[in-house]
């Protein structure tokens, strides 16, 4: 399995589902890597995914970008007198994802968060082409949000394999029915709806897994 795992926003448990999936893929049998190609603030996502990977990876192939401003990498770079180098990254992707089966990709905060003046988390997303999975917080404005990030995933001609949906954030009348109105509305599935202290994930009835 191949998937780049975007947010509707940051802090909507991206890294949070990653290292569930990252280790019931592992614990079926395969050789799943996670990876977080940049990180601003700190580092604990990346951490975080190395121990889901059983540490089978150093820290500079999961997360070759650190900045340490915690905002946009855009931003964080320039606070740092740097400029993320797009080539770089490039390269890393190519390297690190060589002869691998299954792997997961992290994006940092939502889907459009500049990396570079020209280049984008969606850009990253493009180049590697994976099918992307969306996490949703389960909130009001979660419809909003996720219907503007597929609008411009389906641009770029990627493919959607469905919506996770965080219901671990909190709680408010829209809870109740976002489920059902995100995918009478997007028409994908929610393939997981994960909550706070989940500590497995069930890879059952998952069609587009080999």
């Amino acid at each position: 399995m191949k998937a780049f795992i975007t947010g509707t926003d940051t802090g909507v448990g991206k890294t949070f589902f990653t290292v569930l999936l990252t280790r019931a893929l592992r614990e079926a049998g395969r050789d799943t890597i996670a990876l977080k190609p940049v990180c601003c603030g700190d580092r604990e996502d990346a951490i975080a995914l190395r121990e889901a990977c059983d540490k089978e990876l150093g820290l500079e192939e999961i997360n070759p970008v650190f900045l340490e401003a915690p905002v946009a990498p855009l931003i964080a770079a320039r606070h740092a007198g740097t400029q993320v180098s797009v080539e770089h990254l490039k390269a890393w992707a190519g390297r690190v994802t060589a002869g691998r089966r299954s792997v997961l990709v992290e994006g940092a905060g939502g889907w459009l968060v500049p990396i570079t003046g020209k280049f984008s988390i969606a850009d990253l997303a493009a180049h590697l082409g994976f099918p992307v999975l969306v996490v949703v917080a389960n909130r009001l404005g979660c419809l909003n949000h996720t219907l503007l990030t597929l609008f411009d995933l389906r641009a770029r001609g990627l493919s959607c394999l469905g919506l996770v949906l965080n219901s671990g954030l909190g709680s408010d009348e829209s809870c109740l029915t976002n489920r059902e109105i995100l995918e009478e509305l997007t028409g994908l599935p929610v393939l997981w709806e994960i909550t706070k202290n989940q500590s497995s994930l069930s890879l059952t009835g998952l069609k587009f897994l080999p």
